[in-house]
């Protein structure tokens, strides 16, 4: 199966936390947090300007690396990856290296 996005969604898959501190503690999966980075699966059109006759450009593209609030999103199983769908308002930053 396949998402396509519509308007300014998103599709997001969470990368994975590191399971070593910078100390070298090992943390549990039980204790670890929801990843709040991902990477960016596909991208909708865009929303409509105020007049509702031009799309506004998506300030994201696929492949870019982003971050985001812990619960945001809606999460959805496809093919047996969990994804995320959300609006681009909920992306907080693009990490670029």
């Amino acid at each position: 199966m396949k998402l396509r996005p519509l308007a300014d969604r998103v599709i997001v898959k969470r990368l994975p936390n590191e399971t070593t501190t910078a100390g070298g503690i090992v943390i549990p999966d039980n204790a670890a947090e929801k990843p709040d980075q991902g990477e960016v699966l596909a991208v909708g059109p865009g929303r409509f300007d105020k007049t509702g006759k031009e799309r506004l450009p998506m300030n994201v593209k696929v492949g870019d690396r982003v971050l985001f609030g812990k619960y945001s999103g809606q999460t959805v199983k496809v093919d047996g990856d969990e994804l995320l769908v959300m609006k681009e308002d909920d992306l907080f930053a693009v990490v670029e290296a």
